[in-house]
């Protein structure tokens, strides 16, 4: 084997590696992880939505209900 020969399969092997620690190995990987954390991301930024939609209603009804007593 020459020097070339053993640098690619030394290359491979760390390559394997790199590739088994991102897929995971019968144990989530760094993806899945990483999946899961957007997932939780993309529920927190809805619940944040559906938050902000409500003040703003109740904010609306409060402005209204200030203008019906003021007599406006």
């Amino acid at each position: 084997m020459t020097e070339f020969e053993g640098q690619v399969l030394a290359d491979l092997r760390v390559l394997k590696s790199q590739v088994e620690s991102l897929i995971g190995i019968g144990q989530p990987g760094r993806i899945s992880q990483l999946e899961e954390r957007v997932e939780r991301h993309e529920q927190t930024v809805q619940r944040m939505k559906g938050i902000g939609g409500l003040l703003s209603v109740l904010l609306t009804t409060v402005h209204v209900g200030l203008d019906v007593f003021r007599g406006k």
